[in-house]
């Protein structure tokens, strides 16, 4: 048998992960959060006045 190397390699699975989390956080658009619960609060406005005009 071959003797075993000593250098450390780790997990190849865990390194593929972290590599991918890395580069997914530095895309995407970034969003003040009250833009979001503004958006929210139209949206669910939007839709209740929806059904009070168009009654199904």
């Amino acid at each position: 048998m071959p003797p075993k190397s000593k250098k450390s390699t780790g997990f190849q699975s865990a390194a593929g992960l972290i590599r991918y989390f890395d580069t997914e956080a530095e895309k995407g658009p970034v969003f003040k959060p009250w833009y979001v619960v503004g958006a929210i609060i139209a949206l669910v406005v939007i839709v209740s006045l929806a059904k009070v005009i168009w009654p199904m």
